[in-house]
């Protein structure tokens, strides 16, 4: 892929920053309300609680998560990194797909579970999924956060191979 232009790289960098730190934002406040719906008094506070989690689900889990995964794809693409000579940006791309993934199917299966019970106006069964699912979210945000500040492993082997012909 063709190198971007520095202003269209750094908007570029910049939608990707921002969506992503709204990724791990969104996730810290599924993993609140997944903990309120755990602990509720009543089956209304927790049927508040679900349906407020199928809304955030619905409208924006999907969508920044894809945001994230394409901006940085083409990021890595466009950019001297690239998306296979460090690293850092290739771990940080197989754990965005991972994620994306687990978002898509897991997490929203376990909301849609909720919510069906919340529609039906049973007891919401196990609500575990709620809480663990975004708090590894987190956590693997805050790595990937943590790794693309500090750019930790140097090249891989295609990296070097690259570095070595270009320097040929």
């Amino acid at each position: 892929m063709q190198q971007l232009t520095r202003p269209v790289r750094r908007g570029l960098l910049v939608v990707h920053v921002v969506v992503s730190v709204g990724w791990l934002g969104l996730t810290l406040g599924m993993l609140a309300l997944g903990i309120t719906g755990a602990v509720a008094d009543s089956a209304e506070e927790a049927g508040a609680v679900y349906r407020s989690m199928n809304v955030l689900g619905d409208w924006l889990l999907i969508p920044i998560s894809l945001l994230s995964l394409a901006s940085g794809i083409v990021l890595s693409l466009g950019t001297p990194w690239g998306l296979a000579r460090h690293r850092w940006v290739y771990v940080k791309f197989w754990l965005t797909l991972l994620t994306t993934a687990a978002t898509a199917f897991a997490l929203r299966a376990s909301i849609n579970a909720a919510m069906a019970d919340v529609v039906a106006g049973q007891a919401v069964g196990a609500t575990t999924d709620l809480v663990v699912a975004p708090s590894v979210s987190l956590s693997v945000y805050t790595f990937l956060t943590a790794i693309s500040v500090i750019k930790p492993w140097g090249l891989t082997a295609r990296g070097r191979r690259l570095r070595a012909t270009k320097h040929r």
